[in-house]
């Protein structure tokens, strides 16, 4: 190298390291995902309550999900607990798992920290349930997110809707669109969920369970 060469080299800015993970991605403590459907047809279904959820939650911190990763829409709040994504895949519900793996691996968020928000027929109407792990029963979006992740051991705030009554198929009972009515009386329990994520965030997921497992 000549005299000149080995000038410059000492004013040239070291390469950045690959290794090394971004500002973005190392401030970020949990991750925090809704299952539902997405297009219009969808949006006031009993299966997007998770959607409904996570829009509010991220409203109290005066944010949207519009930014877009991963066949998602996600955004980022700031709490007292640590910084969460907050994500809705645009995948079908029972692809939600694609998204979830890409967005926790980007973030190197391991899966314990990924807390997913999902309607839950075997529950009481508007009856909320914290748990980690277990079965599916059956709900495809948590299925697919155990198979794309290799482990069910992630955090998932059920949120009862019941089964349908009478001869209903679960299907149109699960993607019917709710009444004005109906949206309205949930408004109190997608608060309480917010309350749960937070809690969880804060103090854990058992002390969370004991305040949020309870019959209201």
């Amino acid at each position: 190298m000549s005299r000149l060469s080995r000038l410059f080299e000492k004013f040239r800015p070291a390469a950045a390291s690959h290794d090394q993970p971004s500002a973005e991605r190392s401030e970020i403590s949990w991750m925090v995902l809704g299952l539902g459907n997405p297009g219009e047809q969808y949006r006031r279904s009993r299966h997007n309550l998770g959607f409904m959820a996570v829009r509010r939650l991220a409203a109290r911190y005066n944010c949207e999900l519009t930014r877009r990763k991963f066949n998602g829409f996600y955004t980022e709040i700031h709490t007292e607990a640590g910084n969460a994504i907050i994500i809705m895949p645009q995948t079908f519900y029972n692809r939600s798992g694609d998204c979830a793996s890409a967005m926790l691996g980007y973030y190197k968020v391991p899966s314990e920290r990924l807390i997913v928000i999902h309607d839950e027929m075997d529950l009481p109407e508007r009856q909320l349930r914290l748990k980690r792990g277990g079965g599916d029963a059956g709900n495809r979006g948590v299925r697919s997110i155990a198979e794309a992740l290799g482990t069910p051991d992630f955090i998932r705030v059920r949120i009862g809707i019941a089964h349908p009554g009478g001869s209903q198929g679960s299907i149109d009972y699960l993607l019917q669109p709710l009444t004005d009515d109906e949206l309205h009386s949930l408004e109190p329990v997608f608060e309480r969920v917010g309350d749960a994520v937070l809690a969880i965030m804060r103090d854990g997921l058992d002390r969370a369970r004991g305040i949020y497992n309870q019959r209201v």
